[in-house]
């Protein structure tokens, strides 16, 4: 039986309802749409993480963060506010037998193309986990002088003057699929570094298009941003966070479409390449959309804040899933799922025996994909014990059913949700259930203890931020 190719795709920074498909009506993305109903599309997908590198880190071990070791963004500052963030590993550890090591293993092609930042040497580089090309994975968490070439990408060859970044691994991408060797399947890992900041769209036309937009719908006169409380890190200092209430930033809007013709262009080449009844297409991203910092470019309301947050629009994520395995597409999933379930559901795609001493944290997803029940998890955990540079703190949390509790540890507070009645968590039910916030609490806790997870200190010197 002829092996299936696989197309990953990891959006930097995208958030739930950057989507059309997810309801937005600022941003358009018609080529993701039209994917969303060839897939089976996830409600309650989730990043193990509210930022980057964890999230990455579990894609590729199927393992939480936590059970890593690396919770924070590579090279992340350490804080201070009440507590003091923990120390966590600044690498993915080669002795990680990567989801691209075992897809190798099983006679795959393993590309990588895009953003890596699973370590700062190139000794944990993408051709040091498993994969036979590495294209502009390197250390970097973004782009660092820009989406316009020249880019300065040690793993990448700059581009004529003014090519957009966006386009560039698109063509890559494309490249490696007409040039594969058909005698074997491929796995390409297509990781991009949109929409990440800089917020650099690709012409001044996209732009002018979206202020035309918004002031068509009236976001010129309405309440888009509102500064709210201090920072709570003594790095911060005085600064106050600042949310986006409303989807309505043009240049943002103009990168989503951008991206979304990108990811059409690929998938028209895929088609063309005769190979898209063969292979199997994931669309998602790592942490939620960026709403309270460094430019605050997009709201994910009705979720709850946004990167960095502990709450639901810190880490729920859109999750697309097109392959010729899937029973119903165009259907909807409302199974809570996370990042680490990829590696074993992507194993069991190509036909390759489970690694349950790898991916310790993952199921497979394919019972879903089949239109039947997932069994054997009823919960999904988070430990992010840092502070975020968006304004988020240390905590961590659980989702059983209907049901996720949140600890913060500046204080130990337990907030309780009920995400069926309350996606907004904002009915804190800790005191009102407080049988079921205990026992998820008690759950949290022992998985916390099961894996050794660090935990922040208290700050002695922490001054409080005044006026």
């Amino acid at each position: 039986m002829q092996k299936q190719n696989i197309i990953f795709i990891l959006i930097d920074d995208m958030g739930w309802r950057d989507l059309g498909c997810y309801g937005s009506s600022f941003y358009e993305t018609p080529h993701l749409d039209r994917l969303a109903e060839e897939s089976v599309r996830f409600t309650d997908a989730y990043a193990a993480c509210p930022v980057c590198s964890p999230t990455r880190a579990s894609i590729m071990s199927g393992k939480y963060p936590a059970t890593v070791g690396m919770t924070n963004y590579i090279n992340g500052h350490t804080d201070r506010g009440k507590v003091i963030d923990a120390p966590y590993l600044k690498y993915l550890p080669l002795e990680e037998r990567s989801l691209a090591s075992a897809l190798r293993q099983g006679g795959y092609q393993t590309w990588h193309v895009g953003k890596w930042h699973l370590g700062d040497d190139s000794a944990y580089y993408p051709q040091n986990h498993g994969f036979d090309v590495n294209i502009g994975g390197c250390s970097w968490g973004a782009p660092r002088k820009g989406y316009f070439s020249p880019y300065g990408i040690e793993t990448l060859t700059d581009g004529p003057d003014g090519e957009h970044l966006t386009d560039r691994l698109t063509d890559e991408a494309i490249s490696l699929i007409q040039d594969a060797d058909r005698s074997k399947p491929f796995f390409l890992n297509l990781w991009h570094y949109s929409v990440h900041t800089p917020i650099q769209a690709p012409n001044q036309e996209l732009v002018t298009k979206y202020k035309r937009k918004a002031k068509d719908l009236g976001l010129d006169h309405v309440e888009t941003t509102r500064v709210g409380e201090f920072y709570p890190t003594e790095r911060k200092g005085k600064g106050r966070v600042i949310r986006r209430l409303v989807q309505s930033d043009p240049e943002y809007a103009a990168m989503i479409e951008h991206l979304d013709g990108c990811i059409g262009r690929l998938l028209t080449a895929l088609e063309q390449s005769g190979q898209a009844d063969n292979t199997w297409v994931i669309f998602t991203s790592d942490n939620g959309g960026l709403s309270t910092a460094e430019r605050y470019p997009t709201s994910n309301a009705p979720l709850n804040e946004g990167k960095g947050w502990m709450y639901e629009g810190g880490v729920r994520e859109p999750l697309l899933i097109k392959g010729p395995g899937v029973a119903y597409p165009g259907s909807l999933c409302h199974e809570p799922v996370s990042s680490p379930d990829f590696y074993p559901t992507l194993l069991e795609v190509a036909g390759l025996p489970l690694r349950p001493e790898q991916h310790v944290d993952g199921v497979s997803l394919m019972p879903l994909l089949r239109g039947e029940t997932l069994t054997g998890r009823d919960a999904l955990y988070w430990h992010f014990p840092h502070y975020a540079n968006q304004g988020g703190t240390p905590g961590c949390s659980i989702r059983m059913g209907d049901y996720k509790l949140i600890q913060f540890f500046e204080d130990n507070r337990l907030e309780l949700y009920n995400l069926r009645e309350d996606l907004g968590e904002q009915r804190n039910l800790a005191d009102i259930e407080p049988a079921r916030a205990r026992d998820m609490h008690q759950r949290l806790v022992q998985w916390r203890e099961s894996i050794e997870a660090k935990i922040p200190e208290p700050n002695p010197d922490y001054v409080p931020q005044t006026n």
